[in-house]
């Protein structure tokens, strides 16, 4: 069975709602205007994505995936606007995830780049002149990056990754000037030792200065998850909600991987203590 399914999301929504009733909930308004999407991708993109044929192994063409890449790409983008208007914690819950795809290829699970969408839509669209990315997954965000350093605008965009390597998707092992930078963590790393790269990541951030931080929020780092070597543990993504809360500034996460079957319970600790921070703030 593929680790990439809709029970991810189904059985981490049930989880919240249930044990959070207080949360406002809401679902994307609809589709995505193909101009908001060529903002990160080709227009041959575009096409190839309708197209009924495998990407490859791990990105297969399914019934409606073209529909579900660009609603998951749409409440990427409402996210921006709403943690804009509320500055309050804004979390998509949403599938396929998007840092693998590139501006040119569905890759990795991923079809469309929905967090280098949102980036270059707060900027070209929303008028925010500095946006930063901080992808915690435990795979490079390759896409992301991809998408980012090609727009040469090291004032505009910030990126950081702190992911397993080696591992999928094989890249992210150096930094690509200053505001494109890269934390590779060994398998089997020490939870401190990870801990720290995610820690010098954060405060490199924070060192940009953004009008809007954007996370890439994975939770595949996690120690029980069946497709990485990592050796983080549920405490450790309540401390990353904490950090989150930290920047003071307009911030939207958008769930990238996260396989085991302890989802729900991470995301619900990361997201707990983000808000609980935020409230404290």
């Amino acid at each position: 069975m593929r680790p990439e399914q809709p029970a991810r999301t189904i059985k981490t929504a049930a989880y919240l709602k249930a044990t959070h009733p207080e949360w406002t909930w809401r679902a994307p308004a609809g589709s995505i205007q193909d101009s908001t999407l060529l903002l990160a991708h080709t227009a041959e993109h575009l096409r190839r994505l309708i197209q009924p044929r495998d990407f490859d192994a791990d990105t297969p063409f399914l019934p409606n995936i073209p529909e579900h890449a660009r609603r998951a790409a749409a409440a990427a983008v409402e996210a921006v606007a709403e943690s804009g208007r509320t500055r309050s914690p804004v979390f998509s819950l949403m599938r396929p995830p998007g840092h693998h795809a590139t501006s040119t290829q569905a890759m990795g699970f991923c079809y469309l780049s929905n967090v280098a969408i949102a980036a270059l839509y707060a900027h070209r669209v929303l008028g925010l002149k500095r946006v930063a990315v901080w992808d915690f997954d435990a795979h490079h965000g390759n896409g992301t990056e991809f998408i980012l350093h090609a727009q040469q605008a090291p004032e505009t965009f910030f990126f950081a990754s702190v992911h397993q390597y080696p591992g999928y998707p094989g890249t992210g092992t150096q930094d690509h000037g200053p505001s494109i930078r890269n934390w590779p963590v060994p398998p089997r790393s020490t939870r401190a030792a990870h801990m720290a790269a995610l820690r010098s990541s954060f405060e490199a951030l924070e060192s940009f200065a953004p009008d809007l931080v954007l996370v890439s929020a994975g939770f595949d780092a996690y120690v029980g998850d069946p497709i990485t070597e990592m050796t983080l543990e549920t405490d450790d993504f309540a401390t990353l909600g904490r950090w989150t809360a930290e920047t003071g500034r307009p911030t939207a996460a958008v769930l990238e991987g996260g396989y085991s079957d302890q989802l729900p319970l991470l995301v619900d600790a990361y997201l707990t203590a983000w808000q609980n921070a935020h409230r404290s703030a």
